[in-house]
């Protein structure tokens, strides 16, 4: 056996051991950090003001959150893969925001992912260090307000100067961290009449003069993630903020993507499991007719459920891991881990509302606020229905 075949067995088997064991120690320590360390103070109050705590972030990459996946050759903790996801499962778990921790995900598996995958040594050497110890935010930035489902319809330009320069304009939207990122990998369209073959990824600073970056905005659920548009008018950039060459932002985008929607869930995963034992504490602790309210069959297949719905979503996940170590049926994996977690996200949360009866549906009990966080998942990173259309032309019926 080869040594590369040595190192994948290894990671291989890491991952089954994480995917067997519910309570992996990895798992459980980031879960009680979190819970000790993180979204301390009045988190309802932080919810309905849309307050991102920096501070917490801060602890993350204190902690070395933001640094696990990064090569030890770029600065990073050069961690496997079991490892991330562990860590971010126990985040999830621990960390009563919901939006700090996808937050943090979302940096770590899509910008960072990207800068490790496809930027220069300049680029990386620049930005890499201040994103690991949280002195940067980075935002990935792909959607267009009229592009909707369709990501490739953008309409954000790269026109090259012809002395190595590209002139930027565009209006990108819904951007996790966007309106405090201090860089963005900015898609557009360097060749309109290549199509979606023209478009190409740079690393953009937002202190550029001609980038604007909109006001926070207001949503329903992961109400601490700054959430914002970003636009470019006659921005210069030098041919060195190219990711990878020019042309290559189709592939670019379709790598980064697989690895976000496979993993940026972990957090809500962990989430889930954390409703599970909230339920069942409640369950077993609060009596109705001389008897725990756990008792009653209507109550219990309930827990039951979110129990299956957990489990399912979590092999979903390990399962993506197991896709991407081996490079096979990534799109697949990656679609039906998404897909799985987003849906299983909204369907646990509100059965755990319903067993906490009226508590779940008051802000003071934070039950509720599960479930307005999960919506939003079945949106981001590619739409259920565009996990489903993946999955059915991968089988060959779409």
């Amino acid at each position: 056996m080869t040594s590369a075949e040595q190192d994948l067995s290894g990671e291989l088997a890491a991952i089954a051991l994480a995917m067997a064991d519910l309570h992996h120690p990895t798992k459980e320590r980031e879960a009680a950090w979190a819970a000790g360390a993180l979204a301390q103070g009045d988190r309802v109050a932080r919810d309905h003001a849309s307050t991102f705590s920096q501070d917490d972030w801060q602890r993350c990459a204190d902690r070395g959150l933001l640094a696990m996946k990064v090569p030890e050759s770029m600065g990073g903790e050069g961690a496997d893969l079991a490892t991330m996801i562990l860590r971010l499962e126990g985040l999830g778990k621990g960390c009563l925001d919901n939006g700090l921790a996808f937050a943090l995900a979302s940096q770590v598996v899509s910008t960072q992912e990207a800068l490790v995958r496809f930027a220069s040594p300049e680029i990386q050497q620049r930005w890499l260090p201040g994103l690991m110890d949280g002195s940067a935010l980075g935002a990935f930035a792909m959607t267009e307000p009229e592009a909707g489902s369709d990501a490739y319809a953008m309409a954000a330009t790269a026109v090259p100067t012809g002395d190595g320069d590209y002139v930027l304009n565009g209006h990108k939207a819904y951007i996790t961290l966007g309106s405090r990122c201090a860089m963005v990998i900015v898609f557009a369209s360097t060749r309109p009449d290549a199509g979606r073959w023209g478009l190409s990824a740079f690393v953009v600073p937002t202190d550029l003069d001609g980038v604007a970056q909109l006001p926070n905005r207001d949503k329903m659920g992961m109400r601490t993630t700054p959430f914002g548009d970003i636009t470019l008018t006659d921005v210069v950039v030098p041919g060195s903020a190219l990711l990878g060459r020019e042309g290559a932002g189709v592939s670019i985008f379709n790598t980064v993507l697989e690895v976000e929607r496979s993993f940026v869930f972990a957090p809500a995963i962990g989430a889930t499991e954390r409703l599970l034992d909230s339920a069942v504490e409640y369950a077993t602790t609060r009596h109705q007719g001389g008897q725990p309210i756990g008792n009653y069959q209507a109550v219990g297949h309930r827990i039951a459920d979110i129990k299956q719905q957990h489990e399912t979503s979590r092999l979903s996940l390990y399962r993506a891991a197991i896709a991407m170590l081996t490079g096979r049926d990534v799109a697949m994996s990656a679609a039906l881990a998404k897909l799985t977690a987003s849906e299983v996200g909204i369907s646990t949360a509100l059965a755990a509302s319903a067993v906490h009866g009226a508590k779940g549906f008051l802000s003071e009990f934070e039950v509720e606020r599960h479930v307005r966080d999960a919506l939003g998942g079945i949106v981001y990173s590619g739409t259920s229905d565009i996990q489903r259309n993946i999955i059915a032309r991968l089988l060959g019926v779409g």
